[in-house]
């Protein structure tokens, strides 16, 4: 089991859109997540800055898996329109560097 932290940004003015979409994601994204090895994905916002720890299986596998996935495409080009940069699922990222933690 992999914890990946990833860190994305909202354009401004979209907080509320952003969180309004989150409220309840699509049930046949919700089954590609997990069907792709997802076990938890949790986001935390302060003003712009989005913060995400992913608990998946395997990171990169996953965002193969969800690249062309019929339910991820609409999905991203939606966030596409809120995110400061849109995701481009190009599967080579491995999440922020883990600097320090408490066992």
């Amino acid at each position: 089991m992999e914890r990946i932290a990833l860190h994305t940004r909202l354009k401004p003015g979209k907080e509320a859109a952003y969180e309004r979409v989150h409220a309840t994601i699509p049930d046949e994204l919700d089954e590609a997540l997990r069907a792709a090895g997802v076990h938890a994905w949790r986001i935390w916002r302060d003003g712009l800055d989005l913060f995400h720890l992913v608990e998946v299986e395997d990171y990169r596998a996953m965002r193969r898996a969800l690249a062309d996935h019929p339910a991820n495409i609409p999905w991203q080009a939606r966030m596409a329109g809120l995110l400061d940069v849109p995701d481009s699922y190009a599967g080579d990222d491995h999440g922020l560097d883990l600097v320090w933690e408490l066992p």
